[in-house]
């Protein structure tokens, strides 16, 4: 590009600009602006991973802020308040609704007790207020009440306590007007939005526990704190199933089913089981450890993975071709040269000379299956929020998060594949799964949708990396058979110089940068660690899922990164909302600090702050322009 070229477009990116500046004091004072809020302290991050559909806990830890509404409540009273009194003020943050349930069957709600404790909230509220511009504050503020709350927010003592009668006449009209519920509702509100600023959920939403949709419906609500994901496997399965994607369709059926979570499928997305239900239960024997739909699940799943595979030699997945080696008679199957006794002969459907084709039934079936969830708007609006916010991968503020892993080899090179003709390797990889994901939910090809499924279960896709044995787990009772061979990713990034090298390729600073991961669930019973690598690596999978409860030890973690530094908090069970409110019942948490700032990070410290000062450049050369004369005024 020449440079006259480069000075038209230059021209005319600042033409634009001045629409929305349209004389030197909008500029100038934009300028002024910008400037203040670098030199703010840097907002809140919390990193959560694994939620496997565990609402309340995960709205629990929503509410407390991991803890951090706690702390700001212990630093603004400091010994003012009671423990029992700063609990009884959290749990109203946390739960205003139901809190105050309780406080008007109990006749606490006396008009000393209502101001008190508006008085107490406003002051928790100014404290976190103080780390953000007015403006950011004011957009944050619930709607109905947002001019009331700014003021309250900024009444300061004057000479003759004008503002602070105008404080109280103001309390005094919520009471008399009964809207003391509603506005001690958007005050709470109001505090937990501040209290983080972005929330970054490191993939797996989804499975295991009911309530994913009711998650994410909560994640699209709210609209006043940033929040990204990187899909972790178990949403990219969700992603193929909504896409239409038969293989995953089925999947997502035999996940839920094996949990127990017919209320997703049925209550929240309106997909309907009777015609397979009714197909499995004529069609497979009763009386075996199998049930029928769960053998019918089984087999279609197979046929459907073995055509994949079959169209896909690239995958490298031939062996899990094992519908063709079944002898149906003997009850058996040969893996690796040896031969398996299964725990069912049942497989009425299955043709031994084309194992992987449905039959008319069973296509009739998957057709259904399909179109139930392709149709579903409440699915659909949940994939597209996704999309929309989540990515395979994000680096932010000097961390790079995914989910899974990074393919290695076992010397610690990054491991190539063969992604439709060109080898890619590293973050080229992750760059063509992104790429293929969002292909395959915009053009529903073929191939797109094939690499959707492999994306879920495949052992070089960086969200799986496992070598997954659902036959084996299914079929064979021996379980010498179901070991689970991980990506060298996972046993090479225990030490620091592998994870340097993950850094790198993904432009972080491996001197202070860190990766952070889910996936794998922390055994922390078992003396496992999710600070690795000298402090390099966050595991953060610590078993919000109940069914891993035993497993990991603890319920969940949550990563804080905040401008005094970061630190890990490991969650016990959550008990109950019942038992938070009628006992101030707070998820307990041991904290571990970590990387601690040697002063306060502030925005000009962030990716925000990179993208500020460029807004300010492009500010300055507006300015020259007004005042050389090469753009006119618009006063």
């Amino acid at each position: 590009m020449s440079a006259h070229d480069r000075l038209e477009q230059s021209m005319k990116y600042l033409s634009l600009l001045s629409q929305q500046f349209p004389t030197q004091q909008a500029a100038f004072t934009e300028i002024i602006n910008l400037q203040a809020i670098l030199n703010l302290p840097k907002g809140t991050e919390h990193f959560m991973s694994d939620l496997h559909g565990e609402y309340e806990a995960f709205m629990h830890i929503l509410n407390n802020c991991s803890g951090v509404v706690r702390e700001h409540v212990d630093e603004t009273f400091g010994d003012e308040l009671t423990e029992a009194e700063k609990a009884d003020l959290c749990t109203l943050i946390y739960y205003p609704h139901e809190k105050l349930a309780l406080v008007r069957a109990a006749h606490r709600n006396s008009p000393t007790w209502t101001k008190q404790t508006l008085n107490r909230l406003i002051a928790v509220t100014r404290r976190l207020s103080s780390r953000y511009t007015r403006s950011k504050v004011r957009k944050a503020i619930p709607h109905d009440f947002a001019y009331i709350i700014d003021e309250l927010l900024h009444t300061h003592p004057d000479e003759n306590n004008y503002r602070v009668r105008y404080h109280e006449r103001i309390l005094d009209s919520i009471l008399e007007t009964g809207s003391t519920e509603d506005f001690i509702a958007a005050l709470a509100e109001l505090i937990k939005v501040l209290a983080v600023d972005h929330i970054h959920l490191v993939g797996d939403i989804y499975d295991r526990g009911g309530g994913a949709a009711k998650i994410v419906d909560r994640l699209i609500a709210c609209k006043h704190q940033r929040t990204d994901i990187q899909w972790g496997n178990h949403d990219l399965l969700w992603m193929g199933a909504a896409a239409g994607e038969e293989a995953c369709v089925v999947s997502v059926l035999r996940n839920n089913l094996r949990y127990g979570n017919y209320e997703i499928l049925e209550n929240d997305y309106g997909i309907s089981l009777r015609g397979l239900v009714a197909f499995a239960d004529r069609t497979y024997r009763a009386g075996e450890r199998i049930t029928p739909l769960i053998k019918a699940i089984n087999v279609l799943l197979f046929k459907l993975e073995g055509q994949i595979i079959q169209r896909h030699p690239e995958f490298d997945m031939e062996e899990r071709l094992l519908l063709g080696r079944i002898d149906k008679e003997a009850g058996t199957v040969v893996i690796d040269g040896e031969t398996w006794p299964l725990v069912t002969r049942d497989f009425p459907t299955l043709d031994p000379e084309h194992p992987y084709e449905l039959t008319p039934e069973e296509r009739r079936i998957v057709d259904k299956l399909v179109a139930e969830f392709t149709s579903s708007d409440h699915l659909r609006q949940h994939v597209e929020f996704l999309f929309r916010n989540g990515s395979m991968y994000l680096v932010r503020n000097g961390n790079l998060l995914f989910h899974g892993c990074v393919p290695l080899n076992e010397d610690g090179t990054f491991a190539s594949m063969n992604c439709e003709g060109t080898w890619r390797s590293g973050r080229d990889y992750l760059d063509f799964c992104d790429e293929i994901a969002r292909r395959a939910w915009r053009d529903r090809d073929r191939s797109a949708l094939d690499w959707l499924w492999y994306l879920w279960i495949g052992f070089r896709s960086p969200a799986s990396g496992r070598y997954v044995k659902t036959f084996e787990r299914s079929y064979i009772e021996d379980k010498s058979t179901w070991e689970e061979p991980m990506d060298p990713y996972f046993t090479l990034t225990h030490e620091p110089g592998a994870c340097d090298t993950v850094m790198r390729e993904f432009g972080v600073a491996p001197e202070s940068g860190h990766i952070i991961n889910g996936h794998t669930p922390v055994k922390t019973g078992s003396g496992e660690k999710p600070i690795r690598a000298d402090g390099k690596l966050l595991v953060i999978d610590g078993g919000f899922c109940a069914a891993y409860h035993p497993k990991t030890g603890i319920a969940g973690y949550t990563l804080i990164s905040s401008s005094r530094g970061m630190r890990l908090k490991a969650h016990e069970a959550f008990k109950s909302v019942e038992a938070a409110l009628a006992h101030n019942a707070d998820i307990q948490s041991e904290t571990t600090r970590f990387a601690s700032a040697n002063r306060r990070i502030m925005v000009s410290d962030t990716d925000t702050g990179a993208e500020i000062r460029e807004q300010i450049g492009d500010l300055r050369l507006l300015l020259d322009a007004y005042r050389t004369g090469a753009l006119p005024e618009h006063a």
